[in-house]
């Protein structure tokens, strides 16, 4: 099983025609991906790695038929390509874009919920099943498949993890990237709770980071909801009060959105917080041992 994205993920590309477009459009076929499609408007009947681009969201929709949507669309358009991506009734939109304006992305995340599209990112990696299928820029070489779920705020933690996992032995059911800024179309505890209905999932792994407080409402949903265990990653921990570090979103404010607020509600609930990353695989393997250990 998997999360979100599978074999039967059909995925057209906003703004294929550009070098990210075009570089990673390659990555997700090399994953095996079905890329049915792409847009950029002026390009319609041109193809990109053998893929059928056009002019509009309506003409690729019509022609392939596509169920998820992958935004490389620049910043100042995005807001414009996503609106075209929920009103063709596609349900998952994957953004890649960066630094889209705060109040796009806080207007296009209601319209969308209104219209049945879930939204992963904005400024994120994407999302991962391995064996079945990528939407995003995540690096294809550090997956392989099995039934450690992987959730993250961080792009580069993300591949950390998942590689780390991945050498230690386990494989991922299915790897979310959420994109770092402050308003994220799917949040910890949307995925935490698609991994917990996941057959295929047995753990998961969380990696947070300061500011805001989605890992505190995450800890909430675990304590209350899960079974599954979670192990969990907080990055942030030396960083200065009022200073932003890297993400719009890592940023502590008057106490709030602290590393040690976060490690202390996601141990409250039961889960193992690693203090490095390099301790993630062997808190994975002991909550495998653990469950190895349950059955009868």
């Amino acid at each position: 099983m998997s999360v979100l994205v599978g074999p039967e993920t059909r995925v057209v590309v906003q703004g294929i025609t550009g070098h990210q477009g075009t570089l990673h459009t390659r990555g997700m076929l090399a994953f095996g991906t079905k890329v049915v499609s792409g847009v950029t408007p002026g390009k319609g009947g041109a193809t990109v790695e053998g893929v059928p681009v056009f002019d509009s969201m309506e003409e690729a929709v019509d022609a392939t038929h596509p169920n998820a949507a992958c935004i490389f669309v620049p910043a100042p358009y995005a807001r414009d390509a996503l609106v075209e991506t929920v009103d063709s009734g596609i349900p998952l939109a994957v953004v890649i874009t960066e630094h889209i304006p705060f109040h796009d992305m806080l207007s296009m995340l209601y319209y969308a919920r209104s219209r049945g599209t879930r939204i992963i990112g904005p400024n994120c990696p994407g999302i991962a099943t391995p064996g079945g299928a990528k939407v995003g820029i995540l690096p294809n070489v550090i997956f392989r498949p099995g039934r450690v779920g992987v959730v993250s705020r961080s792009g580069t933690l993300t591949y950390e993890m998942v590689n780390s996992v991945t050498e230690a032995g386990f494989g991922q059911s299915t790897c979310v990237g959420l994109g770092g800024d402050p308003v994220n179309g799917t949040t910890f505890v949307d995925a935490l709770e698609l991994f917990q209905k996941d057959p295929g999932t047995d753990v998961v792994v969380m990696v947070g980071e300061i500011g805001g407080v989605a890992e505190e409402e995450a800890a909430e949903f675990i304590e209350a909801h899960m079974d599954k265990p979670v192990v969990g990653y907080i990055a942030g921990r030396s960083a200065p009060q009022g200073k932003r570090m890297g993400h719009a979103g890592a940023i502590i404010s008057r106490g709030r959105g602290t590393a040690e607020s976060k490690v202390n509600a996601l141990g409250r609930a039961g889960v193992r917080v690693a203090k490095f990353p390099y301790e993630v695989p062997k808190l994975v393997s002991e909550a495998v041992a653990s469950l190895a250990a349950r059955k009868p």
